[in-house]
């Protein structure tokens, strides 16, 4: 797991556990809010996987395409 990675999942959970906070101070129902999490907890690790991937690892990224080497 890169640095980065790992910042931005710990960063997102923080945000994830702030909001959880202030749904239950707000009264949400505790199955609303672990649903809540859990779709959240995905996106977070979408995101940063997103995020952080190396240029040229996803089709059509960076020079040339894909993992090839570019054409002169």
């Amino acid at each position: 797991m890169s640095t980065s990675f790992g910042l931005y999942l710990v960063g997102f959970i923080i945000l994830i556990i702030g909001l959880a906070l202030g749904a239950h101070m707000a009264g949400v129902p505790t199955g609303w809010i672990a649903a809540g999490v859990i779709c959240l907890l995905g996106i977070g690790i979408l995101s940063a996987v997103k995020k952080t991937q190396a240029p040229g690892s996803r089709p059509g990224a960076g020079p040339g395409t894909g993992n090839q080497p570019p054409r002169y």
